[in-house]
């Protein structure tokens, strides 16, 4: 019996050491690591085995908790799927409030592909930011920095390249640079300028409207509208971001605007309820009522397509008002009679969706680049998603934010079908982007569109050649990084409220 009770504790101790390595071996998960496994539950079996427009094509990828979560959201997706992202909250709630951090307030291109030009200009320049404050304006040549020829950026090593990119991309707040630039005219302009650590800026990035004293010919007035963003929340002052439409649009019926250019060619796409309100001011008045826009998506959530129809502003901003929206100016319809778009590449997501839908409806005339290619839109996820974050995101408190998701829900069609082609869609008169001017009757796709009012038909092309004010950069890989050159880029989303 003794014999027995020692083999029993024995085996009694062997299964302690085997328990107690098994333990050893796997450990309960940290609270961190359960944390990321719970929004990683979330992200797979909460929103992409059930809002995913492909969800019966999503990668068979395990997770545990110790796996990236960013990873694992790419690697699920379906291999065809080149616009769903997620991103921080922070970063989230910046863009969507309008703050640039860590900023000069300008982007530039290259004319390479329409005029083998390498060199460097400013595409744009947002008020208010160092480069405007310093007098940089679109057009103007960025020829060195620090003393350092761009050319010569171009000509040093990768490493040499990538700082440049950073530098003007990103720099550090208070980070400054003497910059030489050289203007439209032909003259040399040099300034010290300090990046700022925030910028913030609107939606609307000019309004204007053109005379006959402007451009010879016109016997009315004819509005400009240069829209980077479909934006419907608040700036970080409380102002909603849906002014930048209202304001403009009261500018123009007060000035008896009836022919509108509405330049897109750097709008990405956003917010659903930006695209309703710009739509019911430009559509005609025959267009209300009629179909814009059909929303299809995956079979198990069929009952959320729907077909959305003009609108009247009023009964746009009526329903947003319901939602709490505070407007500066509620104006009605300035009843514009000709419309005419300009996009180019950066043309995205709702951009595409307001031009595809109001091609049937109104005398629309398009005018510059072939559009991104983005037929498609995106619910908002937040996480968390707890009651208690749900009252904070409500209450514009985003402070708990960690994570948003935005995945690819539906597909869009206009009242006929027609659908946005990958590819983009394709310019009654194409024509390249003129970043050789500042937005005005100078610069090329504005002068089309003024031209075609006036002669009922579009100019020929500026011709295709290379500056010659400077030495060019030789044919080197494209060095600017540009925002439609990314996988995530083109938004438009819509009000998840059904979740």
């Amino acid at each position: 019996m003794k014999r027995l009770l020692r083999a029993a504790a024995v085996f009694a101790a062997v299964l302690t050491i085997a328990f107690s390595c098994i333990e050893k071996e796997n450990p309960e998960p940290d609270p961190e690591s359960q944390a990321n496994l719970k929004a990683l539950k979330y992200l797979k079996e909460d929103i992409m085995d059930r809002y995913y427009y492909w969800y019966t094509r999503i990668a068979d990828v395990s997770y545990s908790p110790n796996t990236n979560i960013y990873t694992y959201f790419d690697n699920i997706l379906y291999s065809g799927d080149r616009w769903s992202w997620m991103t921080d909250g922070q970063a989230y709630i910046a863009d969507e409030t309008g703050v640039i951090y860590g900023t000069y307030g300008a982007s530039f291109a290259q004319p390479l592909d329409d005029f083998n030009d390498y060199n460097m200009y400013v595409r744009l320049v947002f008020p208010n930011s160092p480069f405007a404050n310093a007098g940089v304006r679109r057009g103007y040549m960025l020829y060195a920095i620090d003393g350092l020829s761009v050319v010569d950026y171009w000509l040093s090593n990768q490493t040499h390249l990538d700082q440049l990119n950073g530098l003007l991309g990103a720099p550090e707040a208070g980070e400054a640079h003497l910059f030489d630039f050289m203007t439209p005219e032909g003259e040399l302009m040099s300034r010290t300028i300090a990046a700022t650590q925030s910028l913030e800026t609107r939606p609307c990035l000019k309004a204007r409207i053109f005379t006959d004293k402007d451009y010879p010919g016109l016997t009315e007035p004819v509005g400009y509208f240069n829209y980077l963003g479909f934006k419907a929340d608040e700036d970080i002052n409380g102002k909603t971001m849906l002014d930048d439409i209202t304001e403009p649009m009261a500018y123009f019926k007060e000035n008896g605007v009836k022919t509108l250019i509405v330049d897109l060619r750097y709008n990405g796409g956003g917010d659903s309820q930006a695209s309703d309100l710009l739509v019911s001011y430009l559509a005609p008045a025959s267009a209300l009522g009629r179909i814009y826009v059909k929303r299809t998506h995956n079979n198990k959530l069929k009952s959320l397509d729907k077909s959305m129809s003009v609108d009247s502003p009023r009964d746009v901003i009526a329903r947003l008002k319901k939602e709490h929206i505070t407007f500066s100016c509620e104006p009605d319809s300035p009843g514009f009679e000709h419309l005419y778009f300009i996009t180019g590449k950066g043309s995205a997501s709702a951009s595409e969706m307001a031009l595809n839908g109001l091609k049937p409806l109104a005398d629309l005339k398009h005018v510059g680049g072939v559009t991104y290619g983005k037929p498609n839109g995106m619910y908002v996820f937040m996480y968390p998603n707890d009651a208690r974050a749900q009252v904070s995101y409500n209450k514009n408190d985003y402070s708990r934010l960690q994570y948003v998701f935005l995945p690819i829900c539906f597909y869009n069609e206009n009242g006929r079908g027609q659908v946005i082609p990958d590819s983009g869609l394709v310019p009654d008169n194409i024509r390249p982007d003129d970043v050789y001017h500042d937005f005005g009757v100078e610069e090329d796709n504005i002068a089309a569109c003024l031209y075609d009012i006036v002669n009922r038909g579009f100019p020929e092309l500026p011709l295709k050649t290379k500056s010659a004010k400077v030495r060019t950069a030789p044919k080197l890989k494209l060095l600017l990084n540009k925002e439609d050159t990314d996988p995530n880029y083109g938004l438009y989303t819509v009000k998840p409220d059904f979740l």
